[in-house]
């Protein structure tokens, strides 16, 4: 957990995370861009993404403790 690959690799889940559940939101509203609730939108996504850094860090009592994967790789 306190090496940079790791945090890098919890740093690329996060941003799909949030953007992925940005896209979700703002699709689910079936608003245009304009008219989309902006605020409320990005706050959820903020927060999937907040969500998906500790979930990183507690997947490294389960699986390799130099990875935020849930899975334990094998050499």
């Amino acid at each position: 957990m306190w090496t940079i690959l790791f945090w890098k690799a919890a740093a690329e889940r996060a941003i799909k995370t949030g953007a992925q559940s940005l896209a979700a939101i703002l699709s689910a509203e079936a608003v245009g861009l304009l008219d989309a609730p902006w605020g409320a939108a990005l706050s959820a996504a903020g927060m999937a993404a907040v969500l998906s850094v500790i979930t990183s860090v507690g997947s490294t009592a389960v699986g390799d403790s130099s990875s935020p994967s849930l899975v334990r790789f094998l050499p």
